[in-house]
């Protein structure tokens, strides 16, 4: 499970972020491009862009929950 103390600092403000048990996979960039990225000098994601929409929402949410490393959370809002 992520852990909001140990979001990363690159992540845009908001609710969704990555944390620092990121292993790089890819496998967010690849389900939601327009919402992460990786960080070549870290070598992990981060979210760029906070959802909006409720669709949006979903699909992160639908992303956190198939991170292998449970490394996406929601700061609780």
């Amino acid at each position: 499970m992520a852990t909001l103390s140990d979001r990363l600092s690159e992540n845009v403000a908001g609710r969704f972020y990555v944390d620092s048990s990121c292993i790089d996979c890819d496998q967010c960039r690849v389900q939601a491009p327009d919402f992460f990225t990786r960080n070549a000098d870290t070598s992990f994601s981060t979210v760029t862009r906070q959802p909006v929409t409720p669709e949006e929402v979903a699909l992160l949410e639908q992303v956190a929950n198939d991170c292998a490393t449970c490394s996406i959370g929601t700061d609780g809002a």
